[in-house]
């Protein structure tokens, strides 16, 4: 009985997997409005109905997509040897992590960009965002009050400000890089484009947080 249960467990649980994939890619494409159930259940090859049974709704499913999205860049985010150098080059090390987050995960950007675009409603009824996103406060203040005891980091640089600084330096290049590609008649998907981008980025970080 043990060993089916625990069988039962793991299938429920890839199941589920398989579902918020599939809606991942819908939301990311589509928008939560644009988004169909149908089409998350055939991506999934599951039963619309039972999307219904693990996930009540599709507001629910969209924050729980939502949520496992933060989930994964802190994730890798915590994961970063920040220790072994100075604070200013662990900053500039964020900054490289960011930007190439970014550009591995387009559906981030784009899950983030509808859920501004709803005034981040399923952000504000989910119980564990901030909880989730904590340790990106976190890394951000523990490596300004490192700066400050070393000498790498001016003192009166806030977290909160620089965490959106670099989420922007990025952010705005990539959700917007169709539209600025017509305006400067160039290819801003280009390697040698993204390259110049990360470099310019860092270049800015470095000299706003420098003493």
């Amino acid at each position: 009985m043990a060993v089916r249960k625990e069988k039962n467990t793991v299938d429920t649980a890839d199941k589920q997997q398989r579902i918020l994939q599939a809606a991942r890619t819908e939301f990311a494409e589509k928008g939560f409005d644009g988004a169909r159930v149908d089409r998350i259940a055939e991506r999934a090859q599951a039963n619309k109905q039972l999307i219904y049974y693990y996930f009540t709704n599709k507001d629910v499913l969209f924050t729980r997509v939502l949520e496992d999205a933060y989930r994964d860049i802190r994730k890798h985010e915590a994961a970063l040897s920040l220790d072994a150098c100075p604070a200013n080059e662990a900053i500039l090390k964020l900054v490289e992590f960011t930007w190439h987050y970014y550009l591995q995960n387009p559906e981030f950007i784009r899950l983030l960009n509808s859920e501004n675009q709803l005034k981040a409603r399923h952000l504000k009824a989910s119980m564990s965002t901030v909880e989730i996103n904590q340790s990106w406060l976190s890394i951000t203040q523990d490596l300004l009050a490192r700066g400050s005891r070393e000498g790498t980091v001016r003192g009166n640089i806030d977290a909160m400000q620089l965490n959106i600084n670099i989420s922007a330096l990025g952010f705005f290049y990539l959700i917007n890089q169709s539209t600025l590609g017509i305006l400067y008649q160039t290819d801003l998907s280009q390697k040698a484009a993204l390259d110049e981008r990360l470099r310019v980025m860092k270049e800015c970080i470095a000299a706003w947080i420098k003493p």
